[in-house]
């Protein structure tokens, strides 16, 4: 394997001016630069990039902490955050927690030892980054976290509009006409969930509806929790005439839990999702969301990471990108004319859960 002495020797350089050429370093004439670099490419040399970082403290590694990478949701903000860096020469190292907190702390602790650039997070359940985000900050390497927020978290953010796009879904559910609403929400210990359950409480307080505590259900931001939590609304007299999903993977079970009751969407249940996955377009009936550009948030959060590492030292940022509405097949006015069909997994009225 070539080194930079077998470098220096080929071009007729000194060491210095290898390094100077690799690194940026400092000012090189023109031909001996491509001289250098016709010695780098015909001997195929390759420089250790934890060897560069060690000398400058960082390598040119942005690591990503995600809480689940098989949620639809997700690989879109990783291809946001992956494209940006690697336009700027970074490499993006991934990490998965299974929305597990102890294992985000084992992700912290291993990535600190690849000297990263910056480090993007979107935290698992009950995540607390407010230390190991300092000790990453004192040696240089900037923290963005995204999507949702850590208890106390200061440092910089990109959300969405969670509250705002989920009032403009509930507001169109209530403009067609429905007035028994109901929401599955997703765990409320995250900042996004508790955003996007005020919205939904929002516009019903506007339109002074009277929503029984019942009719708002917590699950995890998954398909099963949709099902699990959509089976207790559709048992409930009188049964919704719409439900607004937490996310989309909610709203798949709830999708899912109507077909199973001998139910249709939307003719006996509307449903609106969040998050505008790709799949909302292929469901049947299509899954009326509200649109996020998971994409834009993972670019978003590169840049402001981007800035801090060429010395941006300014206060925290706090980017919060604006939702719309996308309209499909999955929701319509009630239809008051039409006999209430029942579902038939059942018929008592459940305790609230």
């Amino acid at each position: 394997m070539a080194t930079m002495k077998d470098i220096a020797k080929i071009a007729g350089v000194s060491l210095g001016t290898v390094s100077h050429v690799l690194n940026g370093s400092a000012g090189v004439r023109e031909p001996v630069r491509r001289r250098v670099l016709d010695a780098v490419r015909s001997t195929g040399y390759q420089p250790s990039q934890l060897a560069r970082g060690l000398r400058r403290v960082q390598t040119n590694v942005i690591g990503m902490i995600i809480p689940d990478i098989t949620n639809p949701f997700f690989p879109a903000v990783v291809r946001g955050a992956e494209d940006q860096a690697f336009s700027h020469g970074y490499r993006l190292i991934l990490c998965n927690t299974d929305n597990d907190h102890s294992k985000e702390l084992a992700h912290l602790n291993e990535l600190r030892t690849y000297l990263p650039a910056g480090l993007i997070v979107i935290p698992s359940t009950f995540s607390d980054l407010t230390t190991q985000a300092k000790s990453y900050r004192e040696v240089g390497t900037g923290v963005v976290c995204i999507d949702r927020l850590p208890k106390d978290w200061g440092g910089d953010t990109v959300t969405a509009n969670n509250q705002k796009g989920a009032y403009k879904a509930t507001q169109h559910l209530i403009q067609l006409g429905h007035t028994q609403l109901a929401t599955i929400s997703g765990p409320l210990h995250l900042t996004n969930a508790r955003e996007r359950l005020n919205g939904f409480k929002q516009a019903v307080k506007e339109a002074r509806l009277q929503i029984a505590s019942e009719y708002i259900q917590e699950s995890t931001f998954d398909k099963q929790g949709g099902v699990t939590k959509a089976e207790l609304l559709l048992r409930l007299i009188p049964r919704p005439t719409a439900i607004f999903a937490g996310n989309d993977m909610i709203a798949l079970g709830v999708l899912a839990a109507i077909r199973d009751a001998g139910l249709r969407c939307p003719e006996d249940v509307s449903v609106f999702g969040f998050d505008d996955l790709e799949l909302a377009e292929t469901t049947n009936p299509s899954l009326s969301s509200v649109s996020q550009s998971g994409y834009h948030l993972g670019s978003t959060a590169a840049n402001i990471l981007l800035e801090r590492i060429q010395g941006y030292m300014g206060p925290a940022k706090h980017i919060v990108l604006e939702t719309s509405l996308k309209l499909r097949d999955s929701v319509a006015p009630p239809a008051p004319h039409l006999p209430i069909r029942r579902a038939t997994a059942g018929k008592h009225r459940p305790a609230p859960g």
